[in-house]
């Protein structure tokens, strides 16, 4: 049984898109970044940290947690924006946002999604990453951008499959992973532990 430890949106549709039969069960950690922590290690961090307790959460069954008569595998995300190697996470409000777009405007970034599946015998961690070019903006575009809201619960103040999306003419990588799940990663990492029994 597939176990979502996230309360996106955005994951639990891609994962649907995906033909995966999963359950949501959001997982509460801290999203802070450590001091001077490398973006792929704090992705993989949360994500791990993420499927982890979510895992524990739900292993109640003894040493072979099971449910509906299928092992339990449980997926942990985490996604963050970086530029220059600096982390660039959700913005705290309006202004933050503005001052992250204006960071990103003209510029390629990167945006990293680490992923973690725990199962009895462990937990498999991996991390993708694509670079998104964004075209120089306004302050006019930027104040209508955040005034619609968009920005305000996502990782670099933006989503691709937005309005944000008219600034965007080249990705190099998966655009999944850009949405908040690398899709073709996380199916190969599920039915890899699936063939493994």
């Amino acid at each position: 049984m597939l176990v979502l430890a996230s309360a996106s949106p955005r994951r639990r549709e891609l994962l649907a898109q995906a033909g995966c039969r999963f359950e949501v069960r959001p997982a509460h950690v801290l999203e802070d970044p450590l001091p001077g922590e490398d973006p792929i290690v704090y992705v993989t961090r949360l994500a791990r940290e993420k499927a982890e307790a979510v895992f524990r959460e739900l292993n109640t069954a003894g040493p072979e947690p099971e449910k509906n008569g299928q092992s339990l595998v449980v997926l942990g995300a985490d996604t963050t924006v970086t530029l220059d190697n600096m982390i660039l996470g959700k913005p705290e409000d309006a202004a933050d946002a503005a001052r992250i777009l204006r960071l990103l405007s003209g510029r390629t970034h990167r945006v990293i999604t680490g992923v973690a599946l725990a199962t009895v015998k462990g937990t498999e961690v991996a991390a993708e990453a694509t670079a998104v070019r964004f075209l120089t903006l306004s302050e006019e575009e930027i104040a209508a951008y955040v005034a619609s809201g968009e920005p305000m619960d996502k990782a670099g103040a933006y989503a691709i499959q937005g309005r944000a999306a008219r600034w965007i003419p080249r990705i190099e990588g998966c655009y999944f992973n850009v949405m908040g799940l690398p899709l073709a990663l996380v199916v190969s990492m599920i039915e890899s532990i699936k063939a493994r029994g």
